[in-house]
């Protein structure tokens, strides 16, 4: 790409921030592999959309791959034992989340042999109908591994219904300390081309990019070189710029297009999977492997061993950490704990939570990496302005929220934040300006429930009072009728002339 060509790139996208990335060394480090848990947590909500239905009872023994729960109407994903053994509880566990709520979970002890269900394998994935892909697809679970965990099926068909043009796939990584996607480009990029070219028959696209940034050179060259013989997969590099894997601001970057507020990739015709989507659904139509396991990076300053390990899903963050050599003593207590990324991530306030199919990093930051300063106020200097990569006013939005007044900050796009956290990044006052849009957002879907729940009161309040008038009404009138007696007998008909007269008993 020459110099022309990167500097409209760059001017696409031209917002957003450039933060230190923080990913080596463990982005250099070998991929290891997590040994077998004892007891595996798996969470029945691990996607968008409704939860899972477990299709199994404790005291069940299931083998690795079975499916233990089932989707639950049009977006939901199924769940497969990630291990062969026994389920010892159907409950809630602590959800890996920063409000340390319940989540339903089917716990599973192990019983060491690791043995795998019967799996169905497709030799000739291309030979399938795209409608096929996606029943496999679905039926193995796999969703979005960027961090979102949309259902992918949906997102297949989706695409072939909108007619998309161009598949994208997003090997940006953009958040600071995460690698696993590089790690994964690196050693396994046969693997996602394949799994590329099989999402690109089943979206029915023309053709695929593969958006990488350009810190990312050793998975830029892999990838090149596994997709020297498909000439509809193309890789390009992209700028290295926070939020650069937001699917909205990679297709801009690629393209040129950008896609409207409140719209979808596939209003422009595109569709966006991540680059270790494309190796799940690789192994669930070539092989018939559900979601059960995925690559995690454990980094931070307190961790003793940072890298990338392959984990089960289920198992829980604190034994991937004493795996990776537990934290370090030069470094002191832990200032924050993630589940994510340090942008987008989620604080959780133990490790003791379980890995689930969108968790991409563990982190265990100390004081100096998480920066923690007190709060000042706005000094109207538009920094936030100028990060914001939607090209929103933060610090508007955060004044009409903290006055209240949250109608005003829809209409000044609070819903079309994507919570990327560069505004407060940027701040030279430290304003958590995105904890005020989680907040907003949180009161906005409360506020959206109170009144769907009203509705829902108003209408059934107002059944009621119409079948209470119905049965008002009918005993009204059956009172009118008893109280006006039995109904007169008619008169009978005179005979015609010359008719002969009925014999006796009958009547005329």
């Amino acid at each position: 790409m020459g110099f022309i060509d990167r500097f409209l790139r760059t001017r696409k996208f031209s917002r957003g921030i450039h933060p230190e990335d923080h990913k080596r060394p463990a982005a250099d480090a070998l991929v290891r592999k997590m040994p077998l848990p004892e007891r595996l947590y798996v969470p029945l909500l691990q996607h968008v959309g409704a939860p899972a239905h477990a299709a199994v009872a404790v005291g069940d023994t299931v083998q690795k791959g079975q499916r233990i729960a089932a989707p639950q109407g049009a977006i939901s994903a199924a769940i497969h034992a990630p291990t062969s053994g026994r389920i010892v509880a159907i409950g809630d566990i602590v959800a890996p989340h920063p409000s340390g709520l319940p989540v339903a979970a089917i716990t599973i002890d192990s019983d060491g042999r690791d043995e795998w269900t019967t799996l169905t394998a497709c030799a000739d994935p291309f030979a399938l109908e795209p409608a096929e892909i996606g029943r496999r697809v679905s039926a193995a679970g796999v969703v979005g591994l960027g961090g979102a965990a949309f259902p992918s099926a949906v997102k297949l068909s989706g695409g072939r219904d909108a007619n998309v043009d161009l598949l994208i796939i997003n090997g940006g990584e953009c958040e600071p300390f995460l690698s696993c996607d590089d790690r994964l480009m690196r050693d396994r990029a046969e693997e996602a081309v394949d799994g590329i070219a099989i999402m690109l028959h089943a979206a029915g696209a023309r053709e695929a990019r593969i958006g990488i940034e350009d810190n990312k050179p050793e998975a830029i060259a892999a990838m090149r070189a596994a997709a020297a013989g498909h000439p509809k997969i193309r890789v390009e590099p992209v700028p290295t710029r926070y939020p650069m894997g937001s699917e909205k601001h990679l297709v801009l970057a690629l393209t040129g297009l950008e896609v409207p507020a409140q719209g979808r990739p596939a209003d422009v015709g595109v569709v966006v999977h991540n680059v270790a989507t494309a190796v799940a659904v690789r192994d669930a139509v070539r092989f018939g492997r559900p979601l059960v396991s995925r690559l995690v990076t454990v980094n931070g300053a307190c961790v003793r061993e940072p890298g990338n390990v392959e984990v089960l899903i289920g198992t829980l963050a604190d034994e991937v950490l004493e795996f990776c050599g537990g934290l370090r003593a030069d470094r002191g207590a832990p200032a924050r704990l993630l589940m994510g990324g340090p942008m987008t991530g989620m604080q959780v306030p133990s490790l003791r939570v379980p890995v689930i199919k969108g968790t991409g990093g563990i982190l265990v930051l100390d004081a100096d990496e998480v920066g923690l300063r007190t709060p000042g106020p706005c000094i109207r200097c538009s920094t936030c302005v100028r990060a914001c990569p939607v090209g929103l006013l933060p610090l508007e939005i955060a004044r009409r929220i903290r006055a209240g007044d949250l109608d005003a900050a829809v209409k000044f796009g609070l819903k079309d934040c994507i919570a990327c956290g560069c505004c407060a990044y940027d701040c030279p006052s430290h304003i958590p300006l995105v904890q005020y849009f989680h907040h907003a957002k949180g009161e906005l879907a409360a506020r959206d429930r109170n009144k769907l729940r009203n509705e829902a009161t108003k209408t059934l309040a107002q059944a009621r009072a119409e079948r209470l008038e119905r049965e008002t009404r009918e005993k009204a009138e059956t009172a009118a009728r008893r109280k006006a007696g039995p109904d007169p007998q008619p008169a009978p008909a005179p005979r015609p002339a010359g008719a002969a007269a009925p014999p006796a008993g009958e009547s005329a």
